[in-house]
């Protein structure tokens, strides 16, 4: 066997509860993953990825937790009820200055 070394993270337990999730429907180990992290570091001499800040995007419904969706349910609920309503066109032109899209 290779000579192995632990790691240890202290990490938020949703975040980790999502990401293995995620990571178990991949068919990856979070040791796998976390090794493929580690051996992407090392190709790219640094971080795969840029770090910024990330654009405002629309969330996938398979992607949100039970609290988001019910927290967009609510939102949605209270719109109408103050009859917080808009067309479509009024709703593309909303997504589009907020989103870009």
């Amino acid at each position: 066997m290779a000579n192995t070394s632990a790691v240890y993270a202290r990490v938020d337990t949703e975040l980790k509860d999502s990401a293995e999730s995620i990571l178990s429907q991949l068919g990856i180990s979070p040791s796998g993953a976390i090794h493929m992290l580690y051996r992407q570091i090392v190709m790219h001499n640094g971080l795969p990825f840029d770090l910024k800040l990330p654009t405002k995007q629309p969330l996938a419904l398979g992607s949100m937790t039970r609290e988001q969706l019910d927290r967009e349910l609510v939102r949605g609920l209270e719109s109408v009820e103050s009859d917080k309503v808009m067309t479509a066109e009024e709703f593309d032109s909303v997504l589009a200055n907020e989103l870009g899209i």
